[in-house]
């Protein structure tokens, strides 16, 4: 159990997070030399003294801060607002451009992760554990327990979970390596999870832990979450999940379907349901100017009926965020829909925000929208849900009311407005495309109406469904509408498809109940065969890992000239690893300006020679190691949350 003192430690922490001075007050930091004196300090630099001099010693003036190697938020919106005033344009740009860094940085730092599941307060030492557990979790020296409740009594096959956590910082090196989750079964037996959003705030480290789970009805299930091991390694799970491209316009598949996504906006352009000959969903033709798709929404019709404004005419996504990893990818957009002669007309009134999900194992996926009103403003018409289908591949339609029967055929007038499912099967194939609609509800609007008929024939385009949803044209100040749909594709015949359908949107209506747990008493506690730990991560590994990542503390940035900051303590080290005697490196970039990783691998140390050495060469001098491989990898990109507290120190945060 937790000692007071790291109690009263993480009460600190878990308390409402303060906001950060990062838009006002400036903070202090190291101390840099001018490039002009840069010349003179190498000259008088000797290889014993220079590795061990520090910022602080090598100081020529005054400590320099924070934000007088940056600029704040508000002194860039006076420099916006006097370039409009005057009319240069170009420099207005430039501006707006750099607002929205300052505004990613200030995310990366300051937004708030959330209330945790289970807080940082709340965990276990490992060897508190019955015998058989602890040896098999050797290597790792903490853990947290959740407890899932099947609540409606319909057994569960590989539901995805997903929770916020939140740990003590000095007990973790890396949640994203660290993290390992276990189903309690008498014996322990490893689940494959995926960690993404970690990020560091106080004296926490948050992250987002997804992990399939399986479970009976009626009854509550045990899980604990392995940390604390800075041995661990990236853990690699078998996956059907497979995702190729980069950035948003990406192809995702497994074994049910292929997705891709637009190349130019990341909305769904195709879809192949992989099932004998493989039916492939489109939208032929030319659009309206745009890429068609078969996802058509979001988008409105302003004032008068004069424009359809739509985020499938961006020209790129104006915002995005993407999470790559072997149980789930996630592909999430936002920004204001774009006019047909955009910028003639760029109205800022409606920010719509758009996630995909796509799971390994899963013959569904989601889609998360949330649209907001930035200021009040007239729609004669809005779609939230629209997707179209070329060359009539369905024969039938199916469409579920608000008692959660699914039924086949035209939908009846008294429910054209209160549907939760609708869709298209084909009674020869048994293909099918069905739209659970889960979630559908607004903050500051009336009832919104639950619309989306199925429709056999549509001029110009073949088979579809649209939704609109508003009770009416005012959108006030505010308003916000939110959704969250399934997408099905499984093998549908009259006799069974209906009630297969029904069980899977109670379930997923009604999913399991996450809940902070606590090590079962009156278990008796089973050996489970093999271990936790995979070679090299439970102390056992040929070089010590302790070693190599000290030595990578040898290898510095030489872009940043005076902040003697090295790849470790910059967070761009997201793996190491000994086989034998060879040594694998994963790295990232800190951005996709610097694209070549070959920097820091094979040696670019010309400003200060004596300070560093390149990551192959310094490794190569660790005994034991006869080889070196480095990796590149953008996932997960880059941020300030992977600097170390010495990286942070160091750039004055």
């Amino acid at each position: 159990m937790p000692t007071k003192e790291q109690l009263d430690a993480s009460n600190t922490a878990s308390s409402p997070i303060k906001r950060r001075t990062f838009l006002g007050i400036g903070l202090s930091g190291f101390a840099g030399l001018s490039l002009p004196g840069l010349a003179q300090f190498r000259a008088q630099a000797t290889p014993e003294k220079s590795k061990n001099t520090t910022a602080d010693t090598i100081q020529t003036g005054k400590q320099t801060t924070y934000w007088e190697r940056t600029d704040r938020f508000e002194e860039k919106m006076k420099l916006l607002e006097a370039a409009w005033q005057r009319k240069d344009f170009r420099l207005a740009r430039a501006l707006a451009h750099s607002l929205r860094s300052t505004a990613i940085q200030a995310q990366a730092e300051e937004e708030s992760p959330g209330t945790p599941l289970v807080a940082a307060s709340r965990f276990e030492a490992v060897e508190s554990l019955p015998l058989p557990w602890r040896n098999w979790a050797r290597g790792w020296k903490h853990c947290k327990v959740l407890t899932l409740d099947e609540t409606i009594g319909q057994e569960r096959t590989r539901e995805p979970v997903e929770v916020l956590l939140s740990f003590p910082a000095e007990q973790v090196t890396s949640l994203t390596r660290e993290l390992r989750v276990a189903r309690v079964t008498g014996a322990l037996e490893e689940v494959p999870c995926q960690v993404y959003g970690e990020v560091r705030r106080g004296n926490e480290r948050f992250c987002k832990l997804l992990f399939m789970a399986d479970a009976p009805g009626n009854q509550k299930h045990t899980f604990v979450v392995f940390y604390g091991n800075p041995d661990a390694e990236l853990p690699e799970y078998p996956s059907d999940l497979v995702t190729t491209g980069e950035g948003f316009g990406l192809d995702i598949e497994n074994e049910f379907y292929k997705a891709s996504l637009s190349r130019q906006m990341g909305q769904l352009e195709r879809m192949t349901l992989k099932r004998e000959h493989g039916l492939e969903l489109f939208s032929g033709g030319e659009g309206h100017g745009e890429p068609p798709g078969i996802d058509w929404a979001h988008d409105y019709v302003d004032s008068g009926s004069f424009q359809k404004l739509r985020i499938t005419l961006w020209d790129t996504c104006p915002d995005y965020e993407v999470v790559r990893g072997p149980l789930c990818t996630t592909v999430r957009r936002w920004g204001f829909p774009y006019s047909p002669v955009h910028p003639l007309f760029s109205p800022s009134r409606l920010n719509i925000d758009v996630e995909y999900r796509f799971y390994a194992g899963l013959p569904w996926f989601d889609k998360s929208g949330r649209m907001e009103a930035v200021k009040s403003f007239e729609a004669e018409g809005l779609r939230d849900d629209e997707w179209v289908f070329s060359g009539h591949s369905f024969t039938d339609r199916v469409w579920m009311g608000p008692d959660g029967q699914l039924r086949t055929g035209e939908v009846d007038a008294q429910h054209k407005d209160d549907l939760w499912a609708v869709g298209f099967f084909n009674k020869e194939s048994k293909d099918s495309f069905i739209a659970l609609f889960l979630e559908h509800k607004a903050e500051g609007l009336p009832e919104l109406k639950h619309s989306g008929a199925p429709t056999m024939s549509y001029r110009w385009h073949g088979q579809l469904w649209s939704r609109y949803p508003l009770p009416g044209k005012h959108l006030p100040v505010g308003a916000v509408l939110h959704e969250k749909n399934a997408y099905v594709a499984l093998p549908f015949t009259e006799a069974e498809g209906p009630r297969m359908i029904e069980e899977l949107r109670r379930r997923l209506v009604n999913p399991l109940v996450a809940l902070a747990g606590d090590v079962p008493k009156g278990i008796t506690a089973k050996e489970s065969p093999g271990r936790l730990a995979r070679r090299g991560e439970a102390g056992d590994s040929p070089i010590p890992k302790k070693v190599l990542w000290d030595a990578l503390r040898d290898c510095k940035d030489a872009q940043l000239y005076t902040a003697e900051i090295n790849v470790v303590d910059l967070g761009l080290v997201y793996d190491v690893r000994a086989r034998g005697d060879v040594v694998t490196v994963v790295m990232a970039m800190p951005h996709r300006g610097r694209p070549r990783l070959g920097y820091f691998t094979n040696g670019s140390i010309s400003v200060h020679p004596t300070f560093s050495m390149p990551v192959r060469e310094r490794l190569m001098k660790v005994p034991g190691v006869r080889r070196v491989v480095v990796e590149q990898t953008w996932q997960p990109g880059w941020s300030s949350n992977q600097l170390t507290n010495e990286g942070r120190k160091k750039f004055g945060l």
